[in-house]
């Protein structure tokens, strides 16, 4: 090894950049230097050079030295607080509590010469008064989120989760919304559930309407307006006059029966109708008293500088994507520039196009906030659940306007394992770890809050992303990558105090391959892991439900895999086959796993006295279905979600892993609406066998 790969390889790891790892077979695979400099420059370590590589190890060094205070330190209420290395010259420091008042707190060190602060018990963002300038946040933690039991004791409930796109209402115009959400939230309320899980809200692309991912968003802070229900803020009234004005109403019509989601066509309606109502309350919403007006104006004042960046980037984006012009990279030098004097002259020319999209947030704000308020007053203890993506498109909003919170230049994704050989990249970035501490993780409490504002609990995908995340570099395979470790402890500890503020439970997603012990730590932090049936074996043998995790939320399944009906039909393995992605031998094995899988299912549910004879056929698994939402309601979790496809015995899935075309991903709608389904005999017979076996009161 030269001199400077050993250089390269001792900045790496004190940045969090993985040198080494270990494939799924357990073999060793050592860090390419090219890799490294790559993952390096992500994070804003430059390293192509010598020179580059000397001034990067120079400024980080000053980052972790002695007399550098970053903004923000975290800490748990009533546990000494482990202080930067800049506090070994204090004794004593003064902390001015967010409550109000101060308290002065000795400085002590710890075996390994660490820097402690003696216990405060108050949560909350407090003052160190330290230093010069703006005095350092320390932010005091709960040990744990808040809990299901701080919702509901010791009762163990049940909740629905839903593809929020695919619930039908008349007058959606094609695409589900949070009024369609609401709907279904009462009628869950009513068969004594106390939560709703929704895909996510995120904004996506107004100016293409043929992206609709929900996983691959432009902004995570941000709502997407296709889901607003224009009707539920400025009345029905208003939405019948847009239709009119438009000639779109026959289209929406057309629109709403058809099973599969027509997305270029709905959104373009949508944001016609969108457009129209702008037309009719501008004057209005900008310049009028009246409460609505007040609320609007409101909004805007609080959304601030995101708010602003964001409604540009939209106004930008139509206009350069109606000339082919779909990533912000492609478009002339001065508009990639957030700040440069060609985007603020385009905001002044264009300042009602801008209005206009913080217009369309408002509404959806509005209808989101609508629609937990009222599954709370049905009776909900805990409301809706918001799912939050791992990251963001890199052609997105955030990524435009606040480029130095994100890592550049490489996209997240998984290293090889059995199912993809290859490796994977999901085509995303999220945020840099040095950039969250060095900005007081601010960008990281800013996605909390917003996706906090509105439900009582959280969905983080991809949880592993807390402690660490598979990069590749741009250009490069995706197994051709390197972890890149979190700082873990801070960000579970903000999220715990965010919980508590909002009074909102916290799951993260933490199926695949996980380090050893990581699902304890989650457990001690308070953060539910989610335990899904497929996956829940031992020896092959399907794990009774009494003995499943009780710090976890218990599922059949999730939107990534084939739905009980569809599992035991083998759907999905009928589609991989269609489709092309497994050969003949692979296939066979698959299915011969699936046709064991069956009888160890039908075995389990047997002994749990669920079902008696013959094991039904492949193609006639209602009665399974049925009583394997039984056996999952048995589970000890705390709360078990059922999917609304999986209440009415529905065989395909909403997305298949590993495809963008061929299936239609995202686009299934339900085939009745949210009343219908859960009044249906098949929803009404799964839901009551599930409140008997939760002990739910009607």
């Amino acid at each position: 090894m030269t001199t400077t790969d050993a250089a390269l390889e001792a900045l790496a790891l004190e940045a969090g950049v993985s040198t080494t790892w270990q494939d799924y077979r357990g073999r060793p695979q050592v860090v390419t230097p090219e890799v490294l400099r790559a993952l390096l420059a992500a994070i804003e370590l430059p390293c192509a050079t010598a020179g580059e590589l000397a001034e990067s190890r120079v400024r980080l060094a000053a980052e972790h030295g002695r007399a550098h205070w970053p903004p923000l330190t975290t800490g748990t209420a009533g546990l000494p607080v482990a202080l930067p290395a800049a506090a070994a010259a204090h004794t004593q420091i003064t902390v001015l509590l967010e409550a109000g008042g101060q308290r002065t707190l000795a400085v002590t060190q710890a075996a390994d010469g660490t820097p402690l602060l003696a216990a405060i018990r108050e949560p909350g963002y407090h003052q160190l008064l330290v230093g010069q300038g703006a005095p350092p946040l320390l932010a005091i933690a709960p040990a744990k989120a808040f809990s299901l039991e701080a919702v509901a004791g010791r009762q163990k409930m049940f909740g629905l989760t839903a593809q929020l796109y695919s619930l039908p209402r008349a007058g959606d115009g094609g695409i589900g919304d949070f009024s369609g959400l609401s709907q279904l939230a009462q009628a869950a309320a009513r068969r004594g559930a106390d939560a709703l899980a929704l895909s996510p809200a995120h904004a996506l692309f107004a100016g293409e309407p043929d992206r609709y991912a929900p996983y691959s968003p432009s902004s995570r802070l941000f709502r997407n307006p296709l889901y607003a229900d224009p009707a539920a803020v400025l009345g029905e009234a208003a939405l019948c006059d847009a239709l009119a004005a438009t000639g779109l109403a026959n289209k929406y019509a057309r629109l709403e029966a058809l099973p599969l989601i027509d997305y270029p066509q709905a959104a373009r309606a949508k944001w016609q109708v969108l457009r129209a109502l702008w037309q009719m309350f501008s004057g209005m919403l900008q310049e009028g008293t009246a409460p609505l007006a007040q609320r609007f104006q409101n909004y805007r004042v609080q959304g601030g500088a995101h708010l602003n960046e964001h409604a540009r980037f939209e106004a930008l984006h139509c206009h350069h994507a109606a000339q082919g012009q779909r990533h912000w990279h492609d478009w002339p030098e001065q508009a990639r520039d957030p700040h440069s004097a060609a985007v603020e002259a385009f905001a002044q020319a264009h300042s009602s196009e801008v209005a206009f999209h913080q217009f369309a947030q408002w509404l959806t704000e509005e209808s989101l906030a609508a629609a937990h308020a009222s599954a709370c007053a049905a009776g909900m203890k805990i409301g809706l659940i918001s799912d939050l993506a791992v990251g963001t498109d890199t052609a997105g909003s955030h990524a435009w306007s606040r480029p130095h919170e994100l890592l550049r230049g490489v996209g997240i994704g998984a290293p090889p394992d059995a199912l993809a050989p290859q490796g994977q990249n999901w085509g995303l970035t999220t945020f840099s770890p040095r950039a969250l501490q060095t900005m007081g993780f601010a960008p990281f409490l800013d996605l909390l809050r917003a996706n906090l504002r509105h439900a009582g609990g959280i969905r983080i995908d991809h949880v592993l992303g807390l402690r660490r995340l598979w990069l590749a570099p741009k250009g490069a395979a995706a197994g051709q990558g390197a972890y890149l470790r979190y700082p873990m402890q801070d960000l579970l500890r903000l999220a715990a105090l965010e919980s508590h503020r909002h009074r909102a439970i916290v799951i993260g997603e933490d199926l695949g391959t996980l380090p050893d012990g990581f699902q304890d730590v989650l457990a001690d932090a308070g953060v539910l892991g989610l335990r899904v049936l497929y996956f829940q074996r031992e020896h092959k043998l399907f794990v009774e439900p009494p003995r499943w995790s009780p710090a976890a939320i218990a599922t059949p399944s999730t939107h990534d895999l084939p739905t009980l009906a569809g599992w035991w039909a083998g759907r999905d393995l009928d589609w991989r086959t269609r489709l092309g992605l497994t050969d003949a031998e692979e296939i066979t094995a698959e299915q011969t796993e699936r046709e064991e899988g069956r009888q160890c299912l039908w075995s389990a549910l047997e002994y749990a006295g669920l079902v008696q004879g013959e094991r039904p056929a492949p193609e006639a698994g209602d009665a399974v279905v049925d009583a394997t939402c039984a056996f999952i309601a048995r589970s000890a979790s705390p709360l078990v979600l059922l999917p609304v496809e999986d209440l009415l015995g529905l065989s395909e899935s909403p997305n298949l892993p590993g495809t963008t075309s061929g299936h239609p991903n995202w686009q299934r709608r339900l085939p009745v609406t949210a009343e219908a389904a859960l009044e249906s005999e098949t929803a009404s017979a799964k839901l009551a066998v599930v409140q008997r076996e939760r002990g739910v009161r009607q």
